[in-house]
């Protein structure tokens, strides 16, 4: 009996110590996430609106507009960019996103695929690290961009990306990340990056009375890398904060099993506790009506 008291005063001491660090892990999680969704709240109108202005004038251009970002080309050659995080512990939200990127390989490129012509250029430890273990395909120039976040580096990654897809290395990119809503809720979206969609409403093709200065070819051929770099920008800001999200909203669910488990095992100590003393007490009267007979 009382090595089953230790064992569950063993078990009681354990979950305490976990529950002490996801407690602390959430805690820091939370600090991470202000921060994280201060950036992205400030960023998210801006790039919308820079991407929607982009797409607009892309719709609206002439037939004859040379605009070597927005060719449309049969989809032989794809590149996914998965935009996963560094750290684990945090749900299902890197599963979530790599379960996507396979998803989209197998359903709606599984011919581009089987030729060996689907890259995956992955961003964060996680995705870099299962890509490569099931042999797909992969870019590994970039994944360590969360180690030190900055527009710099992520306008490297965009920077290579609009290059390849101007040398025809690759006919279609898209990014894979997730959207971030709050702390509890993320939307795991695959969108189009390269060629730069195009809006299909017949409104959005009404010319606009505009004068451009410099010509409209100049002034595209120089916005749309930067309007580009903005968009990746803006997918890495929204993986980051949702991130941290997920992340403190598991440890506060973990925090929260820990509770539970402790009052069963606190239940379950008593209980033992309790038959040990009823244990004890009978053998003493029964040893002492045993002296007396």
């Amino acid at each position: 009996m009382s090595g089953q008291l230790k064992e569950v005063r063993n078990r009681i001491k354990s979950v305490t110590s976990t529950q002490q660090i996801t407690k602390a892990m959430k805690m820091v999680s939370a600090a991470k996430l202000r921060r994280a969704q201060d950036a992205i709240t400030q960023m998210r109108p801006y790039a919308q609106k820079l991407q929607e202005m982009l797409s607009n004038i892309v719709s609206s251009a002439s037939a004859d507009m040379e605009l070597p970002l927005a060719e449309e080309r049969p989809a032989e050659r794809i590149l996914l960019v998965p935009i996963t995080s560094d750290r684990g512990l945090a749900g299902a939200y890197n599963t979530n996103i790599i379960k996507l990127t396979r998803e989209t390989i197998r359903e709606k490129y599984a011919a581009q695929n089987a030729k060996g012509n689907v890259t995956v250029l992955p961003i964060g430890k996680k995705g870099y690290e299962f890509f490569l273990r099931y042999n797909f395909k992969v870019v590994d120039k970039f994944w360590t961009l969360f180690s030190d976040l900055s527009f710099d580096n992520v306008r490297e990654a965009a920077a290579y990306i609009q290059q390849a897809f101007l040398n025809k290395e690759y006919d279609r990119v898209e990014l894979v990340y997730s959207q971030f809503k709050n702390a509890a809720t993320q939307r795991f979206v695959l969108e189009q990056y390269l060629p730069i969609p195009r809006i299909e409403n017949n409104e959005s093709k009404k010319q606009s009375d505009f004068i451009f200065e410099p010509t409209r070819e100049v002034l595209l051929l120089e916005l749309m890398p930067k309007i580009l770099n903005t968009q990746v920008y803006k997918a890495v800001l929204d993986a980051n904060a949702s991130e941290h999200g997920a992340r403190m909203t598991a440890m506060d669910k973990a925090s929260e099993n820990a509770n539970e488990l402790l009052r069963s095992l606190k239940i379950s100590y008593n209980r033992a506790r309790q038959a040990a003393i009823t244990t004890e007490l009978t053998e003493i009267v029964s040893g002492a009506a045993a002296l007396q007979g």
